[in-house]
């Protein structure tokens, strides 16, 4: 394969001294959506914001790269609840000024190799529904209670995500009617729920079969995590057009308008914390940026462990929290180019999830003990295919991208060497893999033996040298029932003047990750200043 070289596509502003304004009323660490969405927030209530992003382009998990003529997403790979008028759809038209627009996959978004078997999740709820009964006429009880559970977890959803905007006080006096609001069922692990539902294991399978959008089987995941994902794209899949770096590059203007700005290639070194009180962030470079509002949307193993000094952390109990929550999994990722476009090869709109057998979580154990044991899971997704607008920036060429699982303690022994220079060992490592994945997608696939031009693979090193990680964490902490009761994953932490925001204080994805900065921002400036905004973004 050819040698890697950095993308054209780079969104921001390349961070110097001399471009810093002379003072911001916020400082963001992190341009990924939860960063950017709290940045625009702000901006659009007239603060000055300072968006400081550590990688050549900003975006985060939205960002795209180009290599040898042909364009990759790394994160999303599809949107849901974005096809009509939702408050998804109206938060993204809010931040982008309606200038990001969806295209929509196939009615059939989600095909399920399970063993052997097939099976697909189609578009609108009653089509969902009437669609898992023809492929389980048995189980019509089991689906339609399934699915009022969902309707009931969609209703409590609105009050998980309020809980963790309010502060501590407000948090005890609406604490009665929060745990009505939010049932004890919502924390229960997502098998033992739909144990109870049916004995059916296929049905249970294909119930699940969405599981990576959050990195964790049912057996270990919580229900609320699964509902949201399955409400989620209950009405389909969509796909930003123009690819899924426009998501940043629609955003940036809010907050330049403000004044602010977001920078590329910046790399904080630290939180400024002077008198118990957060005072700005200091540069690798040396230069302090003065600050007394300070947002990180770099994770919360990554800013109580690296960005505050470590006895700011400890005194304030955060040492002791990050013992309750672990990092999601790690990921492969094999990015694929070919010498035609999508149309000709007759690529689908629908992502295809391959599994071994229909028990995900054995599945998952024996492959973490045994590398040369089947993939729990194996995600492959057609962006050029999904993109109306692929075929205008890169004519006569197609994309496919390959997603799979892999332990961490793989690659820990390479850990410290720099991106790129790894030696020979990691490389032959990384290409074994690389060539394993291939062969699944030949199997669904055969008709594109021969046909690929390039393709290079990722590891979970290359996700801590490009977003910033310490595990190569896909979904940033691990979404168990124990994880999604932590009251001090919150926007507002016990430190003043530093505020958290993105998916780990409230879900995975890139939504999860949007909602999270509307909740930060209201943390910050109040629900009296922040509900004009809101009223205009939902009327």
């Amino acid at each position: 394969m050819a040698k890697m070289t950095p993308s054209t596509l780079r969104i921001g502003y390349r961070y110097r001294p001399g471009r810093l304004a002379e003072s911001y009323d916020a400082v963001v660490i992190g341009s990924g959506m939860g960063g950017l969405t709290t940045a625009a927030m702000l901006s659009d209530l007239g603060w000055k914001v300072c968006v400081l992003e550590q990688h050549y382009t900003a975006g985060g998990y939205t960002h795209s790269y180009e290599r040898n003529g042909y364009e990759w997403d790394v994160g999303v790979h599809y949107i849901g609840d974005v096809g009509t008028s939702t408050r998804t759809r109206k938060m993204f038209d809010y931040l982008s000024d309606g200038k990001l627009d969806w295209a929509p996959m196939d009615n059939e978004y989600d095909r399920f190799y399970i063993g052997d078997k097939v099976f697909n999740a189609k578009a609108g709820r009653r089509e969902f529904r009437d669609n898992l009964l023809r492929q389980f006429p048995d189980e019509e009880q089991a689906i339609d209670e399934y699915l009022a559970l969902l309707k009931s977890a969609g209703n409590a959803m609105s009050s998980f995500g309020m809980s963790r905007a309010l502060g501590s006080w407000q948090q005890k006096l609406m604490s009665p009617y929060l745990k009505w609001k939010t049932p004890d069922l919502l924390f229960r692990l997502t098998y033992d729920v739909l144990a109870e539902l049916t004995d059916d294991q296929d049905l249970i399978a294909v119930i699940c079969g969405q599981w990576g959008d959050m990195g964790l089987p049912p057996k270990q995941s919580t229900f609320l995590v699964h509902a949201m994902i399955a409400r989620h794209y209950m009405y389909g899949g969509y796909y930003p057009v123009g690819g899924s770096w426009r998501i940043a590059d629609s955003i940036i203007p809010k907050i330049q308008a403000a004044g602010g700005e977001v920078f590329t290639y910046a790399r904080v070194k630290n939180v400024v914390v002077e008198n118990g009180k957060v005072t700005g962030v200091a540069m690798q470079d040396g230069r302090v940026i003065q600050c007394p509002c300070v947002v990180s949307s770099a994770g919360v193993a990554n800013t109580f462990q690296k960005l505050l000094p470590t006895e700011v952390a400890a005194k304030a109990g955060y040492e002791s929290k990050l013992e309750t929550v672990d990092p999601s999994s790690a990921h492969l990722g094999v990015y694929i180019g070919l010498k035609s476009s999508a149309e000709e090869l007759g690529l689908p709109k629908t992502n295809f999830w391959i599994y071994p057998n229909n028990d995900f979580d054995a599945a998952v154990q024996r492959f973490n003990e045994d590398s040369e044991q089947p993939f729990p899971v194996v995600y492959i997704s057609f962006p050029s295919a999904k993109d109306p607008d692929y075929a205008k920036r890169h004519p006569g060429t197609a994309t496919i991208e390959i997603v799979a699982p892999a332990p961490y303690k793989w690659f820990e022994k390479w850990q410290d060497e720099t991106w790129g220079k790894r030696g020979e060992d990691y490389d032959a490592f990384k290409q074994k893999l690389g060539e394993r994945l291939m062969t699944y997608l030949y199997d669904k696939l055969p008709e594109l033996r021969g046909k690929v031009d390039y393709y290079e693979v990722s590891t979970p090193l290359s996700t801590n040298w490009f977003g910033g990680y310490q595990r190569g964490e896909l979904y940033g902490l691990s979404h168990t029932p124990d994880r999604m009761q932590q009251k001090w994953l919150r926007p507002k932490t016990s430190i003043p003047g530093l505020w958290l925001t993105g998916q780990d204080i409230l879900t995975a994805g890139v939504t999860g990750a949007m909602m999270a900065g509307m909740l930060t921002t209201t943390s910050i400036v109040g629900m009296r200043k922040i509900a004009p905004l809101m009223k205009r973004i939902y009327s």
